[in-house]
C-alpha cells in the first residue's frame, strides 16, 4: 500500500479536485429519517361522521276532494252538487285552510263547457290551492 505525500517539486500542497460527498450523504439519511418519521401512520379504516337516525314519520295520506263538471256544467264537489261559484269559492276557502294541502282532482266530461272547469282552476290557484290534477283527460284524445 501506498501513499502520495505531496510531490517534491513544489512546496505548495495540490489542490483537491473531488467533493467530499459523505457530510452530503449523512445530511440526506436525516432529512429521509425526520421525512419517515412525521408521516402519519395510514390506517385501513375512513371516519365518517353519519346523520342520526330518527324514526320514520308515519305518512299521511293527502285528503282527496274530487271535483266533476257533467255534460250540463254542472259541478259536484265529492258528488254533491255545488249551488254557484260563491258555494264553489267558501268550500275551496274550507279546503285551503288544511294542512297538508288537499290534492284536487277535477274531471270534466267531454260535452262540458271549459268555462266551467276554467273557472274552477282560477279559482283554486287565486285561493292558494296548488294540489289540482286533471283526470279522464285520455278521453279527449280522439
Amino acid at each position: 500500500m501506498g501513499m502520495n505525500i505531496g510531490s517534491s517539486s513544489s512546496s505548495e500542497p495540490e489542490v483537491m479536485m473531488d467533493i467530499n460527498t459523505t457530510p452530503l450523504i449523512d445530511v440526506m439519511l436525516v432529512l429521509l429519517i425526520m421525512l419517515i418519521i412525521t408521516i402519519p401512520a395510514q390506517l385501513h379504516s375512513i371516519n365518517l361522521d353519519m346523520p342520526v337516525s330518527k324514526p320514520p314519520t308515519k305518512k299521511i295520506d293527502p285528503v282527496v276532494i274530487n271535483i266533476d263538471v257533467d255534460s250540463q256544467s254542472v259541478i259536484h264537489w265529492n258528488g254533491a252538487v255545488v249551488n254557484g261559484r260563491a258555494d264553489l269559492e267558501a268550500r275551496l276557502t274550507d279546503a285551503a285552510r288544511y294542512q297538508p294541502q288537499p290534492e284536487l282532482h277535477i274531471h270534466s266530461d267531454a260535452k262540458g263547457k271549459y268555462k266551467q272547469v276554467a273557472m274552477v282552476m282560477a279559482t283554486a290557484q287565486r285561493l292558494g290551492l296548488n294540489k289540482l290534477g286533471i283526470v279522464g283527460s285520455e278521453q279527449f284524445v280522439n
